[in-house]
């Protein structure tokens, strides 16, 4: 069965204290209550780099560049109706102070606690490579 495949991308903003920003999804949408990476779908023609400097602003209000996003790794995830793509970034250099702008939680949580958190499938395998990076 031919799945579509679905580009996002995510980005593990940090802080100077080492620790990583997560959103939990709001009432309503797929997977809600769950935490991630903030970011979001890459649109027609856009960058993975460009889509995350414009989630970033849109989601959290927060400002970034592309030199300022480094690619750290990426998951491959199989769901129901689509196949998910997401290279993870991050993000050490940004203006601006996070806060929610799309009724989600916010929370910045250190590499080692973020298991903690429930997450959607393929957010959760990413947190390993968090913990030996920070």
């Amino acid at each position: 069965m031919a799945r579509r495949l679905l580009l996002v991308a995510a980005c593990a903003l940090v802080d100077a204290d080492g620790r990583v920003l997560i959103a939990q999804r709001p009432e309503g949408k797929q997977l809600a209550g769950l935490w991630e990476f903030p970011g979001g779908k890459v649109e027609t023609g856009e960058t993975p780099e460009e889509c995350l400097i414009r989630e970033l602003r849109e989601e959290i209000g927060v400002e970034t560049q592309a030199a300022c996003l480094a690619p750290l790794t990426f998951a491959s995830h199989s769901y129901d109706d689509f196949h998910l793509l997401m290279p993870l970034y991050v993000c050490r250099r940004f203006t601006g102070i996070a806060a929610p702008r799309e009724g989600q939680a916010l929370k910045w949580v250190k590499p080692a606690r973020l298991r903690d958190y429930p997450m959607p499938p393929a957010d959760a395998p990413l947190i390993p490579f968090l913990i030996d990076l920070l």
